[in-house]
């Protein structure tokens, strides 16, 4: 039996929410490119480049860019989540 996800309107605004912050660390981390970034974190390319656009972001990935960033999930979440 196969099973399709469809994500919520609100879960498409938190996937928003969050590709907005990872990349927001990129550039404060003073990496212009999603391409250098995503090398030197060891995450392929394109899956990148799909986070910032607002994919959705398996917790294991995103516990490699904050590890990269040298950030907690509770200091990622504390800006930008507010209401969530």
């Amino acid at each position: 039996m196969l099973f399709c996800f469809v994500a919520t309107e609100e879960e498409k605004h938190l996937h928003k929410l969050l590709g907005k912050r990872v990349k927001e660390l990129r550039k404060e981390a003073g990496y212009t490119s999603q391409e250098t970034f995503a090398y030197d974190a060891e995450i392929p390319r394109a899956l990148y480049g799909k986070y910032e656009q607002g994919s959705n972001i398996t917790i294991s990935s995103l516990r490699r860019i904050l590890k990269f960033h040298k950030i907690t999930f509770k200091e990622f979440f504390k800006k930008g989540f507010e209401n969530y």
